[in-house]
């Protein structure tokens, strides 16, 4: 397919979406390619399935389900734990080799991104359709990860492509065809409509994008919210919805989490847990400089169920020592003797900027600032020598015991943006 439409009037927006194919479960498989074509599924730590193989739903294994009805169900099915650290390597590696063709990238999620291509095909004097073949060759090629594409004018119609042909695909919506996309497209798997509006908008017989798409612009304002005029604005081929491909330097909360398996009501373990928990949540509030006023920490049981604290500082800080002090007595309030939990985490609210006085080490100043010094000292040598050079003793009983998977939100991708 040529690129004319795009060519005969390139004011217009080329914008790519690449979206990683069963993600988690393809990154295993390049980790250990011996899992090639057979069933997985990832999640054993969580006690469900997060992710799975085409393999492992083409028998009948669903995301949700519990691991132990997999375990009962469907033996021939390799489960592993999740290993989001390097979930997202994978993900900045793949977003590194989309930025070998494009400077405007959106990074929207841990397997997905978008990219303005407007213009591109003369800058590299390749057409639209061969430089999203290079991206995915590359992909493919260098990390052993599939990818499925999509081309279009604008965003939402860039998802509708990527998600036309999976896995492995690659779709090219012009303004020319774009109807019959939109024609075969169920409303409620249109990116931004979510299940009660696709409900209410069936029960007024719309049922595809394109029975949308040809209601009225005036309809569409009297009868939804703003969002979805975007949306309709778009399907029609109308930039509506802009990149953000600004990086995020001002942040509302950092928070911190870490699941284990099996899972268990060891007090000292789960307080263990949490210094932990905080120690990497303040060590991420120096890094950008910022203090905490609102602490909040919470466990999560076997059956889901979530029970937290939270105590405002009488002296912001981000010196894990000053947490700890003033969330002991809130631990002893959420922990109850005979329930088993799976997950502990800290998040660190209402984030204000910090300066510390380095004078302040050695005159009056407060044992926060005192404690925050010592902790920017500790920050430095550890990026020369390695992460936990040194940590506190509460954090030991942690590191000691070995658990199964690693939480999503040991990664860097745990700051809330404002």
């Amino acid at each position: 397919m040529e690129d004319a439409d795009f060519k005969k009037t390139i004011e217009n927006k080329v914008i790519l979406h690449i979206d990683g194919d069963a993600f988690f479960v393809s990154v295993e498989v390049a980790k250990n390619p011996a899992l090639k074509g057979l069933p997985v599924v990832t999640g054993e730590e969580r006690g469900i399935v997060s992710a799975l193989s085409y393999e492992a739903k083409a028998l009948g294994v669903s995301r949700g389900m519990s691991i132990y009805r997999v375990k009962k169900d469907f033996p021939q099915v390799t489960i592993l734990p999740g290993d989001y650290k390097a979930y997202a390597h994978y993900s900045e590696m793949m977003f590194d080799i989309v930025r070998r063709y494009a400077y405007d990238i959106e990074e929207y999620s841990i397997d997905e991104c978008f990219a303005d291509m407007t213009g591109l095909d003369r800058t590299l004097k390749l057409s639209y359709r061969q430089i999203a073949e290079k991206i995915k060759k590359e992909v493919n090629e260098e990390l052993g990860l599939s990818v499925s594409v999509g081309l279009a004018p604008t965003k939402v119609l860039a998802k509708v492509a990527s998600n036309w042909v999976k896995p492995n695909g690659l779709t090219i919506i012009e303004r020319s065809n774009v109807n019959e996309f939109l024609a075969k497209k169920p409303i409620e798997k249109i990116w931004g409509i979510g299940p009660k509006t696709a409900q209410i908008l069936t029960k007024r017989g719309i049922h595809t994008a394109l029975d949308f798409s040809n209601k009225s612009l005036e309809w569409v304002r009297q009868n939804l919210s703003a969002p979805y005029e975007s949306i309709w604005r778009e399907l029609h081929g109308e930039i509506a919805i802009g990149m953000d491909t600004e990086l995020k330097t001002t942040y509302s909360s950092i928070q911190k989490t870490h699941t284990f398996h099996p899972a268990t009501g060891d007090k000292l373990f789960l307080w263990s847990q949490l210094s932990k928990n905080i120690e990497d949540a303040c060590r991420k509030a120096r890094r950008y400089k910022l203090v905490p006023l609102k602490i909040v920490i919470f466990l999560k049981d076997q059956n889901m169920k979530y029970t937290k604290a939270s105590v405002r500082l009488k002296t912001p800080s981000n010196a894990p020592e000053i947490i700890l002090e003033e969330m002991c007595e809130q631990f002893d309030s959420i922990y109850a003797r005979g329930t088993k939990y799976r997950t502990t985490g800290v998040t660190l609210e209402n984030l204000v900027e910090n300066y510390v006085q380095q004078e302040d080490l050695f005159n009056t100043g407060s044992k926060a600032k005192k404690l925050q010094i010592i902790h920017q000292q500790i920050d430095t040598l550890e990026d020369k020598l390695g992460k936990r050079v040194v940590y506190l003793a509460s954090t030991h009983n942690a590191l000691k015991q070995k658990t199964k998977g690693t939480s999503i939100d040991d990664t860097d991708q745990n700051l809330l943006f404002l």
